[in-house]
């Protein structure tokens, strides 16, 4: 909350408030940090040289390619070649809470293999009928196409999942690997070709610092952008050392999390029930990032924040 302003110079001091404490600033900047008056604006390319990101899958489909796990295995009881063209289909939701759904894709499926499931061959023309009532020329034209998706991003390796929407209460969005078995909603943010290094960078408190204060949000909750927080982050230039400990510890993150296969991602990154292992690793991997920004240890996350914005001010001056 903003308790007071003054478009005009003058000598009384600025004072931030977090709850009932005050520390005078030298420049309150619009994101309420003390920090030079620096804007983030909507970028469709990253910033630094880092893989590209992206929305999952867009079906328009009003519903008739997604299935519950017991839709899926009524469908597939009553038309078995159906099976195989069965994925696991992750929005933020069913990631956070490992609780997929199903998508039935067809996009693959050759026409002759199509014509002998009855069933399936009245989902598409149910689309197809969904997509002709539509009064936008876009999702007229998908019409032509009943067994794509009008967004289609399927990436052939391992890609990071991020999801669009994550509480406020988690210190870390909780970020994480699928393989190309599965397909995500347009919920997520995927990001294809992305390392282990990539991994550790965007799941330290210093991305996070910045996402919390750039991000927008969905009530109070965070809501992760491309244009504004991804593509828009200062990334470091690490040594050949630097970045080989990043990728060791992102890696013990991943390996604290398998420790408890039969836990959401909910359940990993609630602050009260988050295992003290997996928390061990992300502090170890806050370090790693910190010291490859040259940040010290001690930096509060405001004084954080204050260095990736004057970063991100010399990036985008050099375009």
């Amino acid at each position: 909350m903003i308790v007071g302003f003054s478009a005009a110079p003058n000598d009384k001091p600025r004072i931030l408030y977090s709850g009932e404490q005050g520390q005078v600033a030298n420049n309150i900047n619009a994101y309420l940090i003390d920090a030079d008056d620096v804007f983030v604006e909507s970028r469709q390319k990253p910033l630094c040289d880092v893989p590209s990101i992206g929305i999952g899958n867009q079906p328009i489909d009003d519903g008739n390619y997604l299935f519950t796990k017991e839709e899926m295995e009524a469908f597939i009881a009553k038309e078995p070649a159906a099976a195989k063209f069965f994925k696991p289909w992750y929005g933020s939701q069913e990631f956070i809470n490992r609780k997929p759904r199903y998508c039935l894709w067809l996009g693959g499926c050759p026409p002759n293999e199509l014509r002998k499931m009855p069933l399936s061959m009245e989902r598409v023309e149910k689309v197809r009928a969904f997509r002709l009532k539509s009064k936008r020329q876009s999702t007229l034209k998908l019409a032509d196409l009943p067994t794509h998706f009008q967004t289609e991003n399927m990436p052939k390796g391992n890609y990071i999942v991020v999801p669009e929407v994550s509480s406020e209460r988690r210190r870390y969005v909780p970020i994480g690997y699928m393989d190309n078995s599965v397909l995500c909603s347009n919920l997520v943010k995927i990001i294809p070709d992305a390392t282990l290094y990539h991994f550790g960078i965007l799941t330290s408190n210093v991305h996070m610092a910045w996402m919390r204060t750039v991000c927008g949000r969905l009530k109070s909750d965070y809501r992760y952008s491309k244009d504004i927080v991804y593509n828009n982050f200062p990334w470091p230039n690490p040594t050949d050392a630097q970045k080989q400990t990043i990728e060791q510890t992102a890696q013990a993150i991943l390996d604290a999390r398998a420790k408890y296969p039969d836990a959401s991602l909910a359940d990993l990154y609630d602050e009260t029930t988050m295992p003290p292992e997996l928390r061990k690793a992300h502090q170890a991997n806050d370090r790693a990032v910190m010291a490859a920004y040259g940040f010290d240890t001690k930096i509060s996350e405001a004084e954080c924040v204050a260095k990736l914005m004057e970063r991100y001010r010399q990036l985008s001056c050099r375009e």
